[in-house]
Order: C-alpha cells, then structure tokens, then sequence
C-alpha cells in the first residue's frame, strides 16, 4: 500500500467525481474511459494523489445505495491503481471502505469521520490511512442555518473525538489527518473564520487536508460561477498552506501545482 501522510507536502489530491451530481463536475467522469483518462492528466498535472468519490456530498445532495456507489467506485479504482500513485476513496460507507481497502485504497476520506457503525472497525483491521472531517448535520440539511457558539472550539473538539475513538479502536495517530470541512455545515463567515484560524486546528499534531476548491464560498466573495473559481481556488488553497495545510483537494491540479511550486521556491 502506497502511503499519503508520509510523502512531503503540501500535496495536491486531484479530485475524481464518479457521479452524476457532483457541484462541479457532475456527470462528466462516470464512464470508466473518461474518468482513467482525467486521471492521467491530473497525474502529468502534478497530482500526488487521486481522490474517487462514488457519491455527491454536495448541500441537498441526495444519498445512494452502497451497490450503486460499489459499481462507481471499485472498477475504477482498479484501473487507476496501475497508475502508480497513491489512492484515496471519498465514502462513509464501511462496505465500501472494505471493498476500497482490498481493491488497493491508500486512505479513506470519510466526511462523517468514520461514525457509521462499523466503519471504525473496518478500519482499524487494515493498514490504510483515515482522513477524518468536520460536517454539521449531514449533506441533505448542512446549510439550512448551521450555527455554532465557538467554532474553531467546536471543529477541534469534533475532530479530538474522533481521533480518540480511533485510537481506542487501535487506528495509530500516524495513520489520521484531519479536515475542518469548508463548505459543510456553515455559513460564509465560519468558513473564513476556519481559513484565518487554521493554525488553531494544527496545534493537535496532526496534518491538515483542506478542500476549498471551487466552492460556494469563492462565489459569494466573488460573485461568479462554478466554472469561473480556478484563480479564487488557487488563492484559497495557497492560503491555507500557508497556515498549515498538508493537503490541497483540488479539481485544477496544474494550476495549484505551479503556484505551490513558487510558494515552495521563494519560501525554501
């Protein structure tokens, strides 16, 4: 199994959506031919690791079955594998993290933290990583009015636990990076707040994966489209590297790559 947390950062995660209702991409990588070929170029882009998810956590996004999210999922993750880069797979569901896990995943890049009952253990009988995420509610609900009394406090207090319940289970802190979850259960305001205070959410010792990418976010700063937030998505991204961000999930990869390269040049 190839390891993400021990390569040296910032990393870029290229984002692969094999689904139809993703909020950018959605629809265009399902077919197994147009998703291996987005790999691929997202490989020659600089992409250190590439991210399949099976199942859309958009705000109203709406669920699916963990046989539909398999057939998504798994085939293609066999056909990146020989890729040669390191995989992770976007689930919370624990069948699906099984059928990741044998088929070759790296990480498991859980939204929900590993709290569906038995993802915990499926994890802790492997040896592959875990990226844990902060999310208030769940993705059909999260941006009907979150409020939070302290949020910095509440994220690291959520993510804390979460960590302690995996080492109770036996999964190694080494093993564990750790996500705020921009754009997931709150307004505008907290997800600014999350980017500036980011270095607060450093000091438990673990690495930080931050996913800013062309979200809702950029456009109400910006006031423009989906398609119109690769420059705001780079600035983001820079950003929370800055502060601390081990790991950049991104839909541009070159556009990230070359100004992590000259973030990286003019502060070595």
């Amino acid at each position: 199994m190839l390891s993400i947390l021990k390569l040296n950062g910032p990393l870029v995660m290229g984002i692969l959506n094999a689904t139809p209702d993703s909020f950018s991409d959605g629809g265009q990588f399902q077919r197994q031919e147009q998703a291996l070929q987005h790999a691929q170029q997202m490989i020659a882009d600089g992409a250190d690791v590439i991210d399949i998810g099976g199942e859309s956590t958009r705000p109203g996004a709406k669920a699916v079955s963990v046989d539909e999210e398999l057939q998504r999922v798994i085939p293609l993750l066999e056909a990146i594998r020989e890729l040669g880069k390191p995989i992770s797979v976007d689930t919370s569901k624990p069948q699906v993290m099984q059928a990741a896990i044998e088929a070759g995943a790296s990480m498991i890049n859980d939204v929900r933290a590993l709290t569906a009952e038995g993802a915990l253990e499926v994890v802790a009988a492997s040896k592959v990583e875990v990226c844990l995420m902060h999310m208030q509610g769940q993705p059909r609900d999260m941006q009907q009015q979150p409020t939070y009394h302290n949020l910095v406090t509440e994220v690291m207090d959520f993510l804390q636990q979460r960590v302690q319940a995996c080492a109770d289970v036996g999964i190694e802190k080494s093993r564990i990076c750790l996500d705020p979850g921009i754009g997931f259960g709150k307004t505008l305001e907290h997800n600014c707040r999350l980017l500036k205070e980011l270095p607060s959410l450093t000091s438990c010792g673990l690495p930080l994966l931050v996913g800013v990418s062309r979200k809702s976010m950029l456009g109400q700063i910006l006031g423009v489209e989906v398609d119109q937030r690769m420059v705001a998505s780079v600035a983001a991204g820079l950003i929370a590297v800055a502060k601390g961000a081990k790991i950049l999930r991104v839909h541009d990869v070159l556009a990230t790559r070359q100004a992590l390269d000259i973030y990286q040049a003019i502060e070595s």
